[in-house]
């Protein structure tokens, strides 16, 4: 099980992480963001990479894709909020995204 992030961790990790277009939602404490690809090919190339961490880390993201666009939202849900698994996610997200965006 996952800790939630301290009030320290929000204000540096997760503060960078809004920095890149990340936000937090209203309605419960997850960050979501929208990654938009070349193409389908780049947004499941994406998807798929991302998947391969998801699984080792036994942490799945929610998504949504169409076309070019994957819309994705994190959150610990056997804690109810973020935590660290999720900061660690959303940075390998960012990093993908870089090599692979148009």
């Amino acid at each position: 099980m996952a800790d939630k992030l301290t009030p320290e961790e929000r204000n540096t990790q997760l503060n960078a992480l809004l920095g890149k277009g990340w936000t937090v939602q209203n309605n419960r404490d997850a960050i979501n963001k929208e990654f938009l690809f070349k193409d389908f090919n780049q947004a499941f190339g994406f998807m798929t990479r991302t998947a391969l961490l998801a699984d080792k880390m036994d942490h799945h993201p929610e998504w949504f894709n169409v076309y070019n666009k994957v819309n994705v939202t994190l959150s610990s849900h056997d804690i109810n909020g973020l935590s660290k698994r999720d900061l660690k996610l959303a940075n390998f997200m960012e990093e993908v995204a870089s090599t692979t965006q148009k």
